[in-house]
């Protein structure tokens, strides 16, 4: 049961970038596309769309429209996206207890 749990968890941040954009919303609050994709260079527009789309689609994030010429859109953690912050920052910290030089595996 907890393994499925996970499994669905992981699944709705799966992606090369979705985790990226989530620690960026997290950090400024609500961001532009434009600024997004300043902030995260290395993905193309299109993985970014589609990135933002899924998050979107899952509850994770929320997008506004203004409609202006140039079109502007606005991306933000919704309220359920905060409540995993706490989490997120716990993996951080995790991250940054890891050994300089991990033991070899015994198998190895």
């Amino acid at each position: 049961m907890a393994a499925s749990g996970v499994e669905g968890a992981f699944s709705i941040l799966d992606g090369r970038w979705k985790m990226v954009i989530v620690f960026h919303l997290f950090a400024r609050g609500t961001l532009r596309f434009s600024e997004l994709e300043k902030a995260i260079p290395a993905a193309s527009q299109k993985m970014l769309i589609q990135q933002l789309r899924e998050l979107e689609r899952d509850g994770v994030i929320s997008r506004t429209v203004y409609a202006q010429v140039p079109p502007k859109v606005e991306y933000c953690l919704t309220e359920w996206g905060k409540a995993m912050c706490p989490a997120l920052d716990k993996l951080l910290e995790w991250a940054a207890l890891r050994p300089k030089h991990p033991p070899s595996s015994a198998n190895s």
